[in-house]
């Protein structure tokens, strides 16, 4: 799957399925996702059909951070109604994050801790706002066949289904 990602894509996922992802993509975590939240309308013409990676940028590379954080999981539903279509990262969602992700045809992917791999996969980085947080500032990635895991899509989460 290439980005920026359409509305047909989405609706061809189910929980399960794996998926290589290419193309740029934005990085925040717990420190950024909650400042790109409070200025949503400056950033929703860059978030339409995006991915957001829950994870920080720095010299040892990239790899995913628990996506049920309070700052990151209360970020999911205000980006996905802004446009972002995918969310990455680690660890189980609340039920109502997984319905707010259904309602605004968005979904969320897990993958493995895996910094070595991306790192071989990550083709450019660049910090796009926040410069200040240092590697937690909001980055955009330029990547090549991430492997990522639909975890929760249509109203449906892979933790309800083991």
């Amino acid at each position: 799957m290439n980005t920026p990602i359409r509305e047909e894509d989405i609706n061809d996922l189910k929980v399960g399925d794996m998926v290589y992802l290419s193309g740029e993509i934005y990085c925040g975590r717990d420190a950024v996702l909650p400042m790109i939240v409070s200025q949503i309308d400056d950033w929703k013409d860059k978030l339409q059909g995006s991915v957001i990676f829950h994870t920080a940028v720095s010299v040892a590379g990239v790899g995913p951070t628990s996506s049920n954080k309070l700052e990151i999981e209360n970020s999911i539903e205000p980006l996905s109604k802004a446009g972002v279509k995918l969310h990455l990262g680690k660890g189980r969602l609340r039920q109502d994050t997984i319905e707010a992700l259904n309602d605004h045809n968005s979904i969320y992917a897990v993958m493995a801790p895996v910094t070595a791999l991306l790192n071989d996969k990550t083709i450019s980085k660049e910090i796009v706002g926040f410069e200040e947080l240092g590697m937690e500032a909001f980055h955009k990635l330029k990547v090549i066949d991430y492997p990522i895991i639909v975890a929760a899509a249509h109203g449906r989460s892979i933790f309800d289904e083991l």
